[in-house]
């Protein structure tokens, strides 16, 4: 699937800056130049039985207590998805988890969970399904992207970790 394309033949607008590969929030700290947007972070992260898959957006600097959005989804646990669902359902790689790779999930098998903090950006910073660009896309071409490939959004509250809390 060609993005830029997508993008394009459906009038959702964006800034694109090229950069070298990033791989963490970090990295893209250092490599990625200053853009307009919320910067996220993105996990693909599935139930136990591996039944439900799920696609969280957040702002890049929290730690999302897994544990805690298992009981808000009403879920034993979450655990993150191997490469290998990751590459099944959304058709990319590590380090290259975006939003816009929703559009590789013909079978609406994932659903998208939005940090409510993060929902109220005017803008967002996402790779497009590949981690050596960085776009700018407004609220609404997000929001008119994830119409368009047929995925509903979940806007909660994500629970999160302090940095420096004590692990368990």
């Amino acid at each position: 699937m060609d993005i830029f394309r997508f993008l394009e033949e459906n009038g959702i607008a964006y800034e694109r800056c090229d950069h070298p590969a990033v791989f963490t929030c970090e990295e893209a700290d250092r490599l990625v130049p200053a853009m307009e947007g919320a910067k996220i972070k993105n996990l693909f992260v599935r139930d136990k039985k591996g039944r439900r898959h799920f696609l969280v957006v957040v702002g890049y600097e929290k730690i999302v207590d897994l544990k805690s959005l298992s009981s808000l989804l009403g879920l034993s646990s979450l655990t993150m998805a191997s490469p290998d669902r990751l590459k099944r359902y959304l058709g990319v790689h590590p380090g290259s988890v975006t939003i816009l790779a929703v559009i590789n999930d013909t079978e609406k098998k994932v659903e998208v969970v939005f940090d409510r903090a993060l929902w109220h950006s005017q803008s967002f910073l996402c790779h497009p399904l590949i981690n050596t660009s960085t776009l700018a896309i407004s609220k609404h071409g997000i929001q008119r992207f994830l119409e368009l490939t047929g995925h509903e959004v979940i806007v909660w509250t994500c629970p999160h970790r302090e940095e420096n809390a004590v692990r368990s």
